[in-house]
């Protein structure tokens, strides 16, 4: 089945061919990250906008990478939500819109199981069950999954979500938009032990999440020593909030007698974060699988490929609506 994966949640146009049985044949992602930065975030109308300007370019080169054509699609798969009315539309739309006139199914995809399923995409991706570590813009959740569309919410975050709050922390150091690449950089470079952070509910007995307090911490210390202690700052905060999502998920392994972990989305390219964990799982015989570097932010491979999921056992729908607010947890097995 050849399928066209297209994804405009946010603030990335991004569309992308999967096969399923050659693999991903070719994908393309154009990020509206210069124009936000002038903004210091993300501004919707602006989102949608570039993602009209953007989706059909990006097509017609992943059309001319493969060497396919619209009349050898079988399915179109498009992001139905979470994510901006607005420029979820545009990707319905156009999803929509075409495979009504190549008279071809389409499928509405979950954003979080394309991210959460996109390790899956590799050489050598990981087998059902695993615990999944979801660390994407706005989300932190740790989920069982035991097969495509079969997810148990093992823990989620009460507040801010980590990506959240390396953004946040990162305005707080002056660094701008988006913050969490740029942060990590500066941490780089800088103490993590010259200052002492909260870990929120580490020893909480749970696997929920809590960062809003650590983004807290992080505020009062700027306060009291100023940006000339940037790099080491941003090292401490770093370390906190890692420590936090790597204890976590170690104990949703443990607890749901899993033996490999996956872990998806933006803040799943944080080297930090790969290199303790990777240690740790190693040292307790679990296994990490990371998706490759380029599919940690929003893209259209993983679109592409959770929809051929989906699309080989669903049945034909017109439905046209997006779900800006989607649970997760909510979907049915494929």
């Amino acid at each position: 089945m050849l399928v066209l994966g297209i994804e405009s949640s946010c603030d990335e146009t991004g569309v992308a061919l999967y096969d399923s049985v050659r693999g991903l044949l070719a994908h393309a992602l154009y990020s509206q990250v210069a124009m936000h930065n002038e903004y210091g975030g993300v501004v919707p109308e602006l989102a949608s906008r570039d993602h009209i300007r953007r989706v059909l370019p990006l097509t017609r080169q992943v059309m001319s990478e493969s060497g396919h054509t619209l009349s050898d699609f079988d399915g179109i798969a498009y992001t139905q939500g979470p994510g901006l009315a607005g420029a979820l539309l545009v990707g319905a739309g156009m999803a929509r819109a075409l495979a009504f006139a190549l008279n071809i199914p389409a499928v509405g995809v979950h954003h979080l199981e394309g991210h959460m399923l996109s390790p899956l995409i590799s050489d050598a991706p990981p087998e059902f069950p695993f615990v999944a570590l979801l660390v994407s813009g706005g989300h932190t959740q740790l989920m069982l999954v035991s097969g495509v569309g079969r997810y148990t919410l093992l823990g989620e975050t009460l507040d801010d979500a980590a990506g959240e709050a390396f953004d946040k922390t990162a305005q707080l150091l002056g660094l701008g938009y988006p913050g969490g690449p740029a942060l990590s950089k500066l941490a780089a470079t800088g103490d993590a032990n010259r200052f002492s952070l909260p870990r929120p509910m580490l020893n909480s007995g749970d696997f929920d999440f809590s960062f809003s307090g650590l983004k807290t911490a992080v505020l009062t210390l700027v306060r009291k020593a100023g940006l000339t202690q940037a790099a080491d700052i941003a090292a401490a905060f770093q370390a906190a909030a890692v420590e936090v999502l790597v204890s976590k998920s170690l104990a949703a392994c443990k607890g749901s007698g899993a033996s490999r972990l996956v872990v998806a989305g933006g803040v799943g390219a944080n080297t930090h974060l790969r290199a303790q964990l990777t240690r740790e799982a190693a040292a307790r015989g679990i296994d990490v699988f990371y998706p490759r570097l380029e599919f940690c932010t929003d893209n259209g491979a993983m679109i592409a490929y959770a929809g051929a999921q989906r699309l080989a056992h669903a049945t034909r729908d017109l439905t046209f609506a997006v779900k800006p607010r989607w649970e997760l947890a909510t979907l049915d097995a494929a």
